[in-house]
């Protein structure tokens, strides 16, 4: 879903990110064998930030599943392998290594990052399904990011309370999670 990763970046870009959607890698003809699929068409990333005071370069895979059951953990867990093919990356470390990899090589070659970028990868959950604790120390020990509902609110509460931005995520935001209208402002908007 496009809007769930522009809220992603929209929370990136007020961490000092700069940050791209969509972002397709295009790989090698090598690099497509090495990975088993040979006919691969360039792999799409969902949001990839890149910090330049730190050079640091954050890949985001996102779900934002906000109507439906969920991120399961199970998945992760080896309980449910028919859904791992939805997080092909945090499962196939071939596939990830290739792919990321190449991103790193073709931000370089583009001059968007500087040499030898710091790299995360992770996981931006609009809901979860199971139990988040053991989800977070998976994704700890696999060095993997993982973005829950309950911290991507909070960076969401951090827009509503900054300075105007003209994003969707940050008005959104303010519209929402700015509590309700008191008594006078409601007479107030009546009148007008």
């Amino acid at each position: 879903m496009d809007s769930f990763e522009h809220v992603v970046a929209a929370i990136l870009e007020r961490k000092g990110y700069w940050t791209r959607t969509c972002v397709k890698v295009a790989l090698e003809p090598e690099e497509k064998r090495a990975i088993g699929r040979a006919s691969s068409p360039r792999w799409e990333l969902d949001v990839v930030g890149y910090q330049g005071r730190d050079n640091r370069l954050l890949v985001l895979e996102c779900k934002s599943f906000l109507d439906s059951y969920g991120v399961r953990t199970a998945t992760f867990a080896g309980r449910k392998a028919k859904d791992e093919k939805r997080y092909k990356l945090f499962f196939e470390h071939t596939l990830r290594e290739v792919v990321l990899g190449r991103l790193v090589k073709q931000l370089i070659g583009s001059r968007f990052c500087a040499p030898n970028p710091k790299l995360s990868f992770g996981l931006a959950a609009g809901k979860i399904h199971g139990d988040e604790a053991w989800l977070r120390e998976h994704f700890v020990k696999q060095n993997w990011e993982l973005w829950t509902p309950t911290m991507i609110r909070t960076e969401l509460a951090g827009l509503r309370d900054s300075k105007y931005e003209n994003s969707v995520a940050s008005v959104v935001a303010k519209l929402l999670l700015r509590g309700t209208v008191d008594s006078e402002d409601a007479a107030d908007d009546a009148s007008d």
